[in-house]
Parts: structure tokens; C-alpha cells; sequence
């Protein structure tokens, strides 16, 4: 077994051991015929529109990546830049702090014949505005909302503000990275020489070459996105629209239930703040933290008790629905599988 797989594998191992964890954490001392028969009580139209707004969630990041690489390249496929989404999604839910999406992307837009410049400018706006709109949301409700984020979040409220920090953070260095490639370019060389000198490098004229074509792809990229603004506004709008798309899950739920009293504002704007409060946990899909912040924060919205039966249908729909179909397109776009060769690559 190789080192790549003996990697693939630890993570899988410990992304079960987190899953089988966080089952028991909201399971154990549960009346689970109880849960089943509210859970039965959902209308199908609800279990469907939940569905298909998870579905729409992960395959709009698809049609950005197809929106830009086509502006730039003009090679992508919308079908197969809607499987890079659901490829990223399943990689980022197996490891921690979702490092693992972006490279197996990468990997396999470069295996399409897309140039490596091309796909990683792609892939950081899209992951810059993706964190950009999330930002803009979270501190808009710090400042409009935050009496009643307080009294929802309680003792989460600190781990809102480390989120949002955490978050606004990695944004700035996004932006400086895309805005400032001079000092991508010094970071590379210093990190490359770093690992000359500790040994795991061996120097290489070719490698430097290689780097500094790279680095120069990469800026003629960011060159041509700051000079089609339009196309960048246009994802923005399209990423508030994602986002709302996920966070308005928790209501349609809401309104499966029957329940009454809680206006959709404060649903979205709760669920949107569970989810900046653990997006930057080193917990694979942030597993654990989200259904014991979740139980905490929406206890005074689902009542009569169907907390835990929200629970299970909006984080099993957002979550682990979406990764077993993430895993399905994995598989169809392993180029090892049987028969499948480079062109075999398809959602």
C-alpha cells in the first residue's frame, strides 16, 4: 500500500471513528421509536424539497467552476465541473478542516487537461467568495442581530466569534495571495528552500522552472478575472444565493412539522450561525460539534419535541446524504475502476 493510500485510508478510518462518536453523543438516552414516528409524520414534498435544495447546494458550486473555466479556457464541461463539486465535497467531509477537496479537484481538473494556473485561480475564487459571502453574513448579524444571537447561542456565542474570526482571516489571506502574486511567489521559493535545506527537496533547476511558469500562469489568471469584474460580481450573487439555499433547509423542515412561531428570518439566521461557529473546526464535517450546537441553538424553535427529529432530517440531508452521493460520483470518476480510462471521467 502506498503512502498516498495509507493516507486516504487514516482519514476514512478516523472520519468513522468521529461519525461513529457523534452517533452515540445524539442517539444514547433517545426514545427512537418516539423520533421515527414525528420523522414518518413528514409530508414526501418536504422530504423532496429538502433534497433537492441539498442537492442544488453542492452543484452550484459546480456551475461556478463552469461558469469561470469556460471564461477562461473555454474547455469546461458542465457536467463533469458539477462532478469536481461533489468530488470536493465528499473530500473535504472525510478530512479535517476540510483540507482534502480543493487538491483531489485540482488532480482531477488537471487530468481533464485543464492548466494547473487556470484551475487553482478558479478554485480560490471560488473558495475566496464562497468565505467572502459567509463573512459578509456572519458580521452583519453580529451587528443587526445580536441581541437574539445571544440569547439563542448562549454559551456557543464564543465559539460564533472564533468561527467568524477564523473565517475573516482566511479571507484576508486569500485576497492577498490573488491581489499581491509576488509574495505568493516569495512564499513558494522560501517554502522550497525550506525543504531543500531540511532535506525533503533535492535542488532542481527544472522544479524552479516549472514553479516560476506556474506562478506566471497564475498571474496572467488573476489578471484576466480583475479585468472581467462583471463575472466575479456575478458569482458573488450567485454564492448568496448557495448560501441561502442551505441555511433555508432547517425551515423547510420547520414547516414539514407543522410547527408555527419562529419566522424564517430567525431560522436562517440561526443555521447560518451554527454553521460559521464550526466551518473552521479540525473535525472532519465538523462531526459532533454541529449536533450538539445544533440541539442547543434550535431548542426553543422546534418544540413539542421534534428537535431531535429536525436533527436527523436536516443534518442527514445536508450532510451525509450529500457525501454518499459525493462518494457515488468518486467512484465513477476513479481513473482506476474497470475499463476506465482518462475519458471515463463523468458525473
Amino acid at each position: 500500500m502506498g503512502k498516498e493510500s495509507k493516507k486516504k485510508l487514516g482519514n476514512m478510518i478516523f472520519f468513522f471513528l468521529v461519525m461513529g462518536l457523534s452517533f452515540y453523543a445524539v442517539f444514547h438516552g433517545q426514545d427512537l421509536q418516539k423520533i421515527g414516528e414525528s420523522m414518518r409524520h413528514l409530508p414526501v414534498l418536504c422530504i423532496g424539497g429538502a433534497v433537492l435544495n441539498a442537492l442544488f447546494f453542492v452543484s452550484a458550486e459546480g456551475c461556478m467552476i463552469y461558469y469561470l473555466l469556460r471564461s477562461m479556457d473555454g474547455k469546461g464541461k458542465f457536467w463533469r465541473c458539477i462532478s469536481y463539486s461533489f468530488i470536493g465535497f465528499f473530500y473535504s467531509g472525510i478530512t479535517p478542516s476540510a483540507t482534502g477537496g480543493q487538491p483531489m479537484q485540482l488532480y482531477h481538473m488537471k487530468k481533464d487537461g485543464h492548466s494547473l494556473s487556470d484551475s487553482s485561480v478558479v478554485l480560490m475564487t471560488v473558495a475566496l467568495i464562497y468565505k467572502l459571502v459567509l463573512v459578509i453574513m456572519g458580521i452583519g448579524i453580529l451587528i443587526f442581530w445580536n441581541d437574539s444571537l445571544r440569547l439563542y447561542l448562549q454559551k456557543y456565542y464564543g465559539l460564533y466569534l472564533l468561527g467568524l474570526a477564523l473565517n475573516t482571516t482566511l479571507v484576508v489571506l486569500l485576497l492577498l495571495v490573488m491581489l499581491a502574486p509576488g509574495w505568493m511567489k516569495g512564499i513558494i521559493s522560501s517554502v522550497e528552500q525550506l525543504l531543500i535545506l531540511v532535506k525533503i527537496l533535492k535542488p532542481s533547476e527544472i522544479r524552479q522552472e516549472k514553479i516560476h511558469g506556474f506562478i506566471d500562469g497564475y498571474q496572467a489568471a488573476v489578471g484576466f478575472l480583475l479585468s472581467h469584474k462583471s463575472k466575479i460580481c456575478a458569482v458573488i450573487l450567485f454564492t448568496f444565493l448557495q448560501r441561502i439555499s442551505v441555511f433555508f433547509l432547517p425551515y423547510i423542515v420547520y414547516l414539514g412539522f407543522g410547527l408555527e412561531g419562529a419566522d424564517l428570518m430567525t431560522i436562517v439566521f440561526l443555521q447560518t450561525s451554527v454553521y460559521i461557529a464550526v466551518d473552521m473546526l479540525p473535525v472532519p464535517g465538523s462531526q459532533g460539534i454541529t449536533e450538539l450546537m445544533y440541539c442547543n441553538v434550535f431548542q426553543k424553535i422546534f418544540t413539542g419535541g421534534y428537535l431531535m427529529p429536525s436533527l436527523y432530517v436536516t443534518r442527514g440531508i445536508s450532510f451525509y446524504f450529500l457525501l454518499l452521493v459525493s462518494l457515488v460520483v468518486v467512484i465513477r470518476n476513479h481513473p482506476g475502476r474497470s475499463g476506465c480510462g482518462q475519458n471515463c471521467y463523468q458525473i
